[in-house]
Protein backbone atom coordinates (compact mmCIF):
# COMPACT_ATOMS: atom_id res chain seq x y z
CA UNK A 1 0.00 0.00 0.00
CA UNK A 2 1.37 3.28 -1.00
CA UNK A 3 1.01 6.34 1.73
CA UNK A 4 0.40 9.67 0.23
CA UNK A 5 0.58 12.79 2.36
CA UNK A 6 -1.24 15.63 1.71
CA UNK A 7 -0.39 19.01 2.84
CA UNK A 8 -2.67 21.93 2.43
CA UNK A 9 -6.63 21.00 2.84
CA UNK A 10 -8.19 23.52 0.39
CA UNK A 11 -9.71 23.03 -2.88
CA UNK A 12 -7.13 21.38 -4.46
CA UNK A 13 -5.69 19.34 -1.76
CA UNK A 14 -9.14 18.38 -0.71
CA UNK A 15 -10.23 17.26 -4.36
CA UNK A 16 -6.82 15.37 -4.57
CA UNK A 17 -7.46 13.31 -1.51
CA UNK A 18 -11.52 13.11 -3.11
CA UNK A 19 -10.10 11.56 -6.41
CA UNK A 20 -6.95 9.17 -4.74
CA UNK A 21 -9.70 7.98 -2.40
CA UNK A 22 -12.19 7.13 -4.93
CA UNK A 23 -9.72 5.27 -7.47
CA UNK A 24 -7.99 3.47 -3.95
CA UNK A 25 -11.41 1.95 -3.28
CA UNK A 26 -12.06 0.86 -7.01
CA UNK A 27 -8.35 -0.59 -7.07
CA UNK A 28 -8.62 -2.59 -4.35
CA UNK A 29 -5.81 -5.90 -3.86
CA UNK A 30 -6.61 -8.55 -1.64
CA UNK A 31 -9.49 -6.46 -0.40
CA UNK A 32 -7.42 -3.73 1.39
CA UNK A 33 -7.17 -0.18 -0.80
CA UNK A 34 -4.35 0.61 -2.74
CA UNK A 35 -3.43 4.01 -1.13
CA UNK A 36 -4.02 5.47 2.16
CA UNK A 37 -3.85 9.23 2.17
CA UNK A 38 -3.15 11.57 5.08
CA UNK A 39 -4.19 14.94 5.46
CA UNK A 40 -2.59 18.17 7.40
CA UNK A 41 -3.49 21.66 7.10
CA UNK A 42 -2.49 24.63 9.80
CA UNK A 43 -6.60 25.32 9.74
CA UNK A 44 -8.22 22.72 12.17
CA UNK A 45 -11.65 23.91 10.00
CA UNK A 46 -10.61 22.53 6.89
CA UNK A 47 -8.44 19.14 8.13
CA UNK A 48 -11.82 18.37 10.21
CA UNK A 49 -13.86 19.07 7.26
CA UNK A 50 -11.65 16.79 5.32
CA UNK A 51 -11.88 14.17 7.07
CA UNK A 52 -16.16 14.71 7.11
CA UNK A 53 -15.96 14.26 3.65
CA UNK A 54 -13.94 11.70 3.21
CA UNK A 55 -10.81 13.70 1.47
CA UNK A 56 -8.33 11.52 3.68
CA UNK A 57 -8.37 8.45 5.60
CA UNK A 58 -6.87 10.10 8.59
CA UNK A 59 -5.72 13.54 9.61
CA UNK A 60 -2.48 14.45 11.24
CA UNK A 61 -2.29 17.77 13.89
CA UNK A 62 1.63 17.43 13.62
CA UNK A 63 3.56 17.55 10.31
CA UNK A 64 6.15 15.58 11.63
CA UNK A 65 3.88 12.47 12.28
CA UNK A 66 1.48 13.03 8.97
CA UNK A 67 4.93 12.70 6.64
CA UNK A 68 6.78 10.40 8.91
CA UNK A 69 5.86 7.52 6.59
CA UNK A 70 4.58 9.42 3.36
CA UNK A 71 6.02 7.94 0.39
CA UNK A 72 4.49 10.90 -1.76
CA UNK A 73 3.71 14.28 -0.38
CA UNK A 74 1.54 15.91 -2.35
CA UNK A 75 2.38 20.55 -0.88
CA UNK A 76 -1.17 22.05 -1.91
CA UNK A 77 -0.65 25.39 0.40
CA UNK A 78 -0.88 28.75 -0.92
CA UNK A 79 2.18 29.66 -3.08
CA UNK A 80 3.62 31.86 -0.90
CA UNK A 81 3.98 29.58 1.96
CA UNK A 82 5.72 26.94 -0.02
CA UNK A 83 8.91 28.29 1.20
CA UNK A 84 8.48 27.66 4.78
CA UNK A 85 6.86 24.11 3.71
CA UNK A 86 9.79 22.63 1.98
CA UNK A 87 12.14 24.62 5.09
CA UNK A 88 9.87 22.87 8.05
CA UNK A 89 9.69 19.55 5.46
CA UNK A 90 13.46 19.08 4.50
CA UNK A 91 14.41 16.98 7.81
CA UNK A 92 11.46 15.29 8.07
CA UNK A 93 12.10 13.73 5.15
CA UNK A 94 13.01 9.93 4.03
CA UNK A 95 15.08 9.19 1.50
CA UNK A 96 13.12 7.63 -1.43
CA UNK A 97 10.52 10.53 -0.69
CA UNK A 98 8.54 12.31 -3.32
CA UNK A 99 7.54 15.77 -2.84
CA UNK A 100 5.26 17.30 -5.60
CA UNK A 101 3.95 20.80 -5.51
CA UNK A 102 0.33 22.09 -7.08
CA UNK A 103 1.41 25.23 -6.82
CA UNK A 104 0.21 28.01 -9.68
CA UNK A 105 3.36 29.16 -10.45
CA UNK A 106 6.72 26.91 -10.80
CA UNK A 107 10.10 28.58 -11.46
CA UNK A 108 10.32 30.11 -8.05
CA UNK A 109 8.57 27.10 -6.74
CA UNK A 110 11.24 24.85 -7.94
CA UNK A 111 14.02 27.43 -6.56
CA UNK A 112 13.33 27.21 -3.50
CA UNK A 113 13.03 23.21 -3.22
CA UNK A 114 16.55 23.08 -4.94
CA UNK A 115 17.75 25.59 -2.31
CA UNK A 116 15.76 23.87 0.62
CA UNK A 117 14.66 20.32 -0.21
CA UNK A 118 17.64 17.36 0.87
CA UNK A 119 19.02 15.60 -2.68
CA UNK A 120 18.01 12.37 -0.81
CA UNK A 121 13.93 13.00 -1.64
CA UNK A 122 12.89 13.66 -5.41
CA UNK A 123 10.84 17.21 -5.99
CA UNK A 124 8.56 17.27 -8.50
CA UNK A 125 6.79 20.78 -9.53
CA UNK A 126 3.11 20.18 -11.41
CA UNK A 127 0.05 22.73 -11.61
CA UNK A 128 -3.29 21.27 -12.27
CA UNK A 129 -4.97 23.64 -14.78
CA UNK A 130 -8.02 23.20 -12.83
CA UNK A 131 -10.15 25.12 -9.82
CA UNK A 132 -13.10 27.16 -8.63
CA UNK A 133 -13.40 30.44 -6.48
CA UNK A 134 -14.57 27.79 -3.33
CA UNK A 135 -12.27 26.53 -1.13
CA UNK A 136 -12.27 22.85 0.75
CA UNK A 137 -16.30 23.30 0.31
CA UNK A 138 -15.92 23.04 -3.20
CA UNK A 139 -14.06 20.03 -3.43
CA UNK A 140 -14.74 17.22 -5.71
CA UNK A 141 -13.33 13.77 -6.82
CA UNK A 142 -14.20 14.89 -10.36
CA UNK A 143 -12.26 18.11 -10.61
CA UNK A 144 -9.26 16.90 -12.66
CA UNK A 145 -11.27 14.88 -14.86
CA UNK A 146 -10.26 15.36 -18.62
CA UNK A 147 -7.81 18.89 -17.15
CA UNK A 148 -4.51 19.87 -18.25
CA UNK A 149 -1.75 18.80 -15.24
CA UNK A 150 1.39 20.56 -16.03
CA UNK A 151 4.94 18.54 -14.65
CA UNK A 152 7.88 20.28 -14.01
CA UNK A 153 10.38 18.21 -12.38
CA UNK A 154 13.54 19.18 -10.70
CA UNK A 155 16.88 18.28 -12.40
CA UNK A 156 17.88 16.57 -9.35
CA UNK A 157 14.04 14.00 -9.58
CA UNK A 158 14.63 9.78 -9.52
CA UNK A 159 12.45 8.66 -12.60
CA UNK A 160 10.57 6.82 -10.35
CA UNK A 161 9.34 10.00 -8.34
CA UNK A 162 7.93 11.14 -11.56
CA UNK A 163 6.37 8.10 -12.33
CA UNK A 164 4.75 8.60 -8.94
CA UNK A 165 3.95 11.56 -10.13
CA UNK A 166 2.38 10.51 -13.08
CA UNK A 167 0.51 7.41 -11.59
CA UNK A 168 -1.31 10.16 -9.40
CA UNK A 169 -2.05 12.49 -11.90
CA UNK A 170 -3.42 9.65 -14.04
CA UNK A 171 -5.80 8.37 -11.02
CA UNK A 172 -6.96 11.57 -11.17
CA UNK A 173 -8.47 11.60 -14.58
CA UNK A 174 -5.86 14.48 -15.69
CA UNK A 175 -3.55 14.76 -18.75
CA UNK A 176 -0.08 15.64 -18.21
CA UNK A 177 1.61 17.79 -20.05
CA UNK A 178 5.67 18.40 -19.41
CA UNK A 179 6.74 21.92 -19.67
CA UNK A 180 10.05 24.32 -18.67
CA UNK A 181 9.19 26.10 -14.93
CA UNK A 182 10.18 29.84 -16.84
CA UNK A 183 7.71 28.58 -19.85
CA UNK A 184 4.47 27.37 -17.37
CA UNK A 185 5.06 30.90 -15.89
CA UNK A 186 5.08 32.55 -19.35
CA UNK A 187 1.96 31.07 -20.19
CA UNK A 188 -0.38 30.57 -17.10
CA UNK A 189 1.04 34.76 -16.91
CA UNK A 190 -1.32 34.84 -19.95
CA UNK A 191 -4.24 32.66 -19.95
CA UNK A 192 -5.10 32.28 -15.96
CA UNK A 193 -3.44 35.46 -14.19
CA UNK A 194 -4.11 38.04 -16.47
CA UNK A 195 -7.82 36.88 -16.67
CA UNK A 196 -7.97 37.52 -12.90
CA UNK A 197 -6.62 40.45 -12.85
CA UNK A 198 -9.22 41.94 -15.72
CA UNK A 199 -12.04 40.12 -14.00
CA UNK A 200 -11.08 41.98 -11.07
CA UNK A 201 -10.15 45.86 -12.60
CA UNK A 202 -13.47 45.39 -14.32
CA UNK A 203 -15.52 44.94 -10.68
CA UNK A 204 -13.05 47.56 -9.26
CA UNK A 205 -14.00 50.01 -12.43
CA UNK A 206 -17.65 50.00 -12.53
CA UNK A 207 -18.73 49.24 -8.74
CA UNK A 208 -16.82 52.58 -8.05
CA UNK A 209 -19.23 54.49 -10.08
CA UNK A 210 -21.14 56.58 -8.42
CA UNK A 211 -24.41 55.10 -10.35
CA UNK A 212 -22.88 50.79 -9.33
CA UNK A 213 -26.24 50.65 -7.50
CA UNK A 214 -28.83 51.60 -9.94
CA UNK A 215 -26.52 50.28 -12.51
CA UNK A 216 -26.27 46.63 -11.15
CA UNK A 217 -29.60 46.49 -11.73
CA UNK A 218 -29.28 45.84 -15.57
CA UNK A 219 -26.06 43.39 -15.24
CA UNK A 220 -26.81 40.32 -17.35
CA UNK A 221 -24.74 36.84 -18.43
CA UNK A 222 -22.51 38.82 -20.26
CA UNK A 223 -21.14 40.72 -16.75
CA UNK A 224 -21.26 37.76 -14.76
CA UNK A 225 -18.96 35.84 -16.49
CA UNK A 226 -16.33 38.08 -16.94
CA UNK A 227 -16.25 39.31 -13.60
CA UNK A 228 -16.60 35.85 -12.00
CA UNK A 229 -12.68 35.52 -11.14
CA UNK A 230 -12.83 38.37 -8.85
CA UNK A 231 -14.95 36.87 -6.57
CA UNK A 232 -11.71 34.44 -5.83
CA UNK A 233 -9.59 34.46 -2.78
CA UNK A 234 -7.64 38.09 -2.65
CA UNK A 235 -4.86 36.39 -0.81
CA UNK A 236 -4.46 33.51 -3.13
CA UNK A 237 -4.77 36.14 -5.83
CA UNK A 238 -1.80 38.34 -4.35
CA UNK A 239 0.38 35.31 -3.60
CA UNK A 240 0.48 34.26 -7.34
CA UNK A 241 0.99 37.47 -8.60
CA UNK A 242 3.86 38.10 -6.52
CA UNK A 243 5.47 35.25 -7.38
CA UNK A 244 5.09 35.70 -11.26
CA UNK A 245 5.77 39.23 -11.17
CA UNK A 246 7.62 39.29 -14.50
CA UNK A 247 5.63 37.51 -16.59
CA UNK A 248 2.24 39.30 -15.36
CA UNK A 249 3.71 42.62 -16.21
CA UNK A 250 4.87 41.32 -19.74
CA UNK A 251 0.86 40.50 -20.17
CA UNK A 252 -0.40 43.57 -18.68
CA UNK A 253 1.01 45.69 -20.73
CA UNK A 254 0.38 43.76 -23.56
CA UNK A 255 -3.32 43.81 -22.39
CA UNK A 256 -2.90 47.82 -21.96
CA UNK A 257 -1.71 48.55 -24.97
CA UNK A 258 -4.51 46.56 -26.87
CA UNK A 259 -7.07 48.50 -24.64
CA UNK A 260 -5.49 51.43 -25.79
CA UNK A 261 -5.48 50.81 -29.40
CA UNK A 262 -9.16 50.38 -28.70
CA UNK A 263 -9.65 53.41 -27.47
CA UNK A 264 -7.86 55.50 -30.14
CA UNK A 265 -9.56 53.66 -32.55
CA UNK A 266 -13.09 54.09 -30.98
CA UNK A 267 -11.68 58.17 -30.72
CA UNK A 268 -11.61 58.35 -34.64
CA UNK A 269 -14.85 59.12 -37.10
CA UNK A 270 -17.02 56.44 -37.86
CA UNK A 271 -15.53 55.93 -41.48
CA UNK A 272 -12.13 54.75 -39.91
CA UNK A 273 -13.65 53.92 -36.59
CA UNK A 274 -15.85 51.56 -38.15
CA UNK A 275 -14.07 48.83 -40.07
CA UNK A 276 -10.95 48.51 -37.47
CA UNK A 277 -13.21 47.75 -34.83
CA UNK A 278 -15.35 45.19 -36.88
CA UNK A 279 -11.64 43.42 -37.96
CA UNK A 280 -10.98 44.06 -33.81
CA UNK A 281 -13.94 41.79 -32.70
CA UNK A 282 -13.67 39.96 -36.11
CA UNK A 283 -9.90 38.59 -35.39
CA UNK A 284 -10.96 37.94 -31.51
CA UNK A 285 -14.40 36.01 -32.49
CA UNK A 286 -12.45 33.54 -34.32
CA UNK A 287 -9.69 33.27 -31.98
CA UNK A 288 -12.52 31.98 -29.19
CA UNK A 289 -14.34 29.78 -31.90
CA UNK A 290 -11.00 28.22 -32.63
CA UNK A 291 -10.13 27.45 -29.06
CA UNK A 292 -13.69 26.37 -28.04
CA UNK A 293 -13.75 23.88 -30.49
CA UNK A 294 -10.13 22.10 -29.47
CA UNK A 295 -11.21 18.38 -29.15
CA UNK A 296 -9.86 15.87 -27.02
CA UNK A 297 -8.64 12.31 -28.35
CA UNK A 298 -11.67 10.97 -28.05
CA UNK A 299 -13.67 13.99 -29.89
CA UNK A 300 -15.15 15.57 -27.22
CA UNK A 301 -14.46 19.27 -26.71
CA UNK A 302 -11.60 20.01 -24.59
CA UNK A 303 -13.02 23.11 -23.08
CA UNK A 304 -16.38 22.42 -21.68
CA UNK A 305 -17.79 24.68 -24.45
CA UNK A 306 -20.68 22.07 -25.39
CA UNK A 307 -23.49 24.63 -23.93
CA UNK A 308 -22.67 27.56 -26.06
CA UNK A 309 -24.16 24.85 -29.18
CA UNK A 310 -27.12 24.61 -27.27
CA UNK A 311 -29.03 26.48 -29.88
CA UNK A 312 -26.73 25.92 -32.89
CA UNK A 313 -25.66 22.64 -33.57
CA UNK A 314 -21.97 21.85 -33.54
CA UNK A 315 -21.57 21.20 -37.15
CA UNK A 316 -23.33 24.24 -38.16
CA UNK A 317 -21.27 26.18 -35.91
CA UNK A 318 -17.92 24.71 -37.23
CA UNK A 319 -19.42 25.37 -40.83
CA UNK A 320 -20.09 28.75 -40.23
CA UNK A 321 -16.81 29.48 -38.21
CA UNK A 322 -14.81 28.98 -41.54
CA UNK A 323 -17.81 29.81 -44.22
CA UNK A 324 -17.34 33.27 -41.95
CA UNK A 325 -13.58 33.78 -42.75
CA UNK A 326 -12.02 31.99 -40.20
CA UNK A 327 -10.64 29.14 -42.64
CA UNK A 328 -8.90 31.69 -44.58
CA UNK A 329 -6.24 32.06 -41.78
CA UNK A 330 -6.73 29.66 -39.66
CA UNK A 331 -3.47 28.11 -38.51
CA UNK A 332 -3.54 23.90 -37.90
CA UNK A 333 -5.67 23.17 -35.06
CA UNK A 334 -2.48 21.70 -32.87
CA UNK A 335 -0.33 25.09 -33.33
CA UNK A 336 -1.71 26.31 -30.23
CA UNK A 337 -3.17 23.13 -28.20
CA UNK A 338 -1.82 22.26 -24.57
CA UNK A 339 0.66 19.05 -24.94
CA UNK A 340 2.36 20.02 -28.26
CA UNK A 341 5.19 22.54 -26.20
CA UNK A 342 3.92 25.43 -28.55
CA UNK A 343 3.69 28.88 -27.78
CA UNK A 344 0.52 31.09 -27.32
CA UNK A 345 0.17 32.88 -30.62
CA UNK A 346 0.60 37.47 -30.01
CA UNK A 347 -2.13 39.46 -29.34
CA UNK A 348 -3.43 41.37 -32.36
CA UNK A 349 -4.79 45.14 -31.85
CA UNK A 350 -7.22 47.21 -34.22
CA UNK A 351 -5.80 48.88 -37.19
Amino acid sequence: MQRITIVGLGLIGGSIGLGLRQWSEANRASGKPALEVTGFDTDLDHQGYAQKIKAIDRGAWDLSKAVADADVIVVATPVVAMRETFETLAPLLRSGTTVVDVGSTKARVLDWANELLPRTASFVGSHPMAGTTESIEGASADLFKGATWCVSPSVHASEDSIRNVLGMIAALGAEPYFVDPVEHDAYVASVSHLPFVISSALMATVSADPSWRDMRTLTASGFRDVSRLAAGDPAMHRDILLTNRDAVVRRLDAYIESLQSVRNTLAQDDETAGPALFRFFDRARDARADWSTQTTREGELLQDTAAEFATEGFSDHITRMFLGGLGRKRRPSAAGSPGNGSKPSEDQQPS
